[in-house]
């Protein structure tokens, strides 16, 4: 049952649990956004989600107006477990968004799944985000302080930036939606592309910086927004333009009108092209794949090695390593099978269980690797585990050497922006050179691509682009430390206490 204000409680409020192999970045989330008159968007809005599964595999959601009304349903669980024929057609309406998160502000609990929902002045508004803002200390500061002065905004809203900014955006009851964000917007710190909307008309908003992808195309009878062209493709929309950095874009039976609330300031997220982005997604008119095969042949250019095979760690250091096998002349084999129907579980394994190595993903092809030495690309490595996982794998089915080669640098600062990396103290990289980590993880040999090497392959100058997590130059400003943390909306702290905060580059 969808309640009136828009929100089904969830069959069950669960905490996540990956399959104990996936201990690296966790993506950022995907949003989506549709406005088409006479089509069904609520279905549109599950396959558009669908393509982008990759980028949030904690809980999905979808809102739907029909002019009059805005319903939402979110849930837990992968898009295809929380809707089904029977819901998605009780969501009749002609404008839509939806969301798939993975979380970096707010835990994972229902209450913080997306989209997020408030009463207005005028209406409702709901929105998703993708990204992580930096600033959420002085947005709750001054979203208390609406409250206290117009009584305006709900305290529950802010256990995620997501909530905060919502709340914001509701707290204007003297102007539209519209006003309202060209006021908001230009207030948030950080990275978000953002897709809201009220009951009439679809919006979608992207940060000065433009960190997150988020995309525009155009269908028969109507336009969306989606995180990646993936999503464009999949509902048969054609690929029109990236939402520009500091752009917001409105969209209603008028057509689709543009302002900008910021000067646009590119800086990309390089690890989009190194993880997180679907291989057949383009950022900045560089196609994923290529810059990832790419950055595989400067891996072989850089740290070439003797070795009878290339392998990958599948599916994301694939692409790099078929660039690997060209540059180097080495053949390219494939060296694990893949559980296809193995996505994110909620069951914690038995402790006997993780004791014996759980591999619900992955397992080594003997016929294919024994007796060879073997050069095995991977796209990164935060902690390790995996990479030590594979390293054992690949032993007990009989390769004589393995050799490591990532196609990115170390990683050795956490992701403000929206991907939930380790903590520094967490990063291998940070504890041993790559000597150590190599023997850490029962590596013959292990080599990174340069920073420069991974630059290149993007085609995107190394000014428009955020290589924080690699080199530490963060280009959005940071607060202080106290007011930073993924669960910083969520414990006792009072907003007013830091009004003097400063931010730090």
């Amino acid at each position: 049952m969808i309640h009136p204000s828009g929100f089904r409680p969830g069959d069950g409020r669960l905490t996540h649990e990956l399959d104990p192999q996936d201990t690296g970045p966790q993506d950022a989330c995907g949003v989506f956004g549709v406005w088409a008159p006479g089509e069904e968007v609520a279905k549109l809005a599950y396959f558009g989600l669908y393509a982008l599964q990759h980028r949030g595999q904690e809980s999905a959601g979808i809102a739907v107006s029909n002019g009059k009304q805005i319903l939402v349903y979110k849930d837990m669980g992968l898009v295809s477990q929380v809707f089904d024929e029977a819901t998605l057609q009780s969501l009749q309406g002609y404008l839509a968004i939806g969301h798939a998160r993975y979380s970096t502000t707010g835990s994972s609990v229902w209450e913080n799944a997306q989209p997020t929902f408030r009463a207005t002045a005028h209406g409702a508004v709901a929105l998703g985000h993708n990204g992580n803002l930096t600033n959420t200390g002085e947005l709750a500061r001054l979203a208390a302080e609406r409250r206290t002065t117009s009584g305006a905004g709900d305290k529950h809203a802010m256990t995620s930036d997501t909530g905060l900014m919502t709340e914001l955006l509701a707290s204007y009851s003297d102007r539209s939606l519209e006003d309202a964000a060209a006021e908001v917007l230009p207030q948030l710190r950080g990275a978000f592309s953002l897709v809201f909307m009220d009951e009439t008309t679809l919006y979608a908003a992207r940060d000065p910086q433009g960190v997150r992808p988020l995309m525009l195309g155009r269908l028969d009878r109507g336009w969306v927004v989606a995180s990646e062209q993936a999503a464009l493709d999949t509902v048969g929309a054609s690929f029109i333009r990236e939402i520009e950095p500091g752009e917001l874009i409105a969209v209603d039976e008028n057509g689709l009108r543009s302002r900008h609330f910021a000067e646009p300031q590119p800086k990309g997220c390089v690890f989009e092209y190194v993880y997180l982005a679907r291989p057949d997604a383009t950022i900045s008119g560089r196609n994923v794949h290529a810059a990832r095969v790419e950055m595989g042949r400067t891996l072989a250019r850089e740290a070439p090695v003797e070795a009878d095979l290339v392998i990958a760690t599948p599916e994301s250091g694939t692409p790099a390593a078929i660039g690997f096998a060209e540059e180097s002349g080495i053949p390219f084999g494939q060296g694990f099978v893949k559980n296809a129907y193995v996505g994110r579980t909620f069951i914690q394994p038995s402790q006997t269980l993780r004791q014996l190595g759980v591999r619900l993903k992955l397992n080594a092809l003997r016929e294919v690797i024994e007796g060879k030495r073997l050069v095995v690309v991977d796209d990164s490595i935060v902690r390790g585990n995996t990479q030590r996982a594979v390293s054992k794998m690949l032993r007990e089915a009989g390769a004589t050497e393995v050799h490591l080669r990532i196609s990115s640098p170390p990683v050795k600062w956490p992701c403000f922006y929206g991907i939930d990396f380790a903590t520094r103290a967490e990063l291998i990289a940070n504890g041993l050179n790559t000597d150590e980590i190599a023997k850490s993880i029962g590596a013959d040999s292990l080599a990174y691509i340069t920073l420069d090497g991974m630059t290149a392959a993007t085609h995107q100058p190394a000014d428009r682009l955020c290589r924080a997590c690699f080199d530490g130059v963060y280009p959005i400003a940071l607060p202080e430390d106290e007011l930073l943390g993924k669960h910083l909306l969520e414990i006792s702290v009072d907003p007013l206490a830091h009004t003097d905060a400063l931010s730090r580059p």
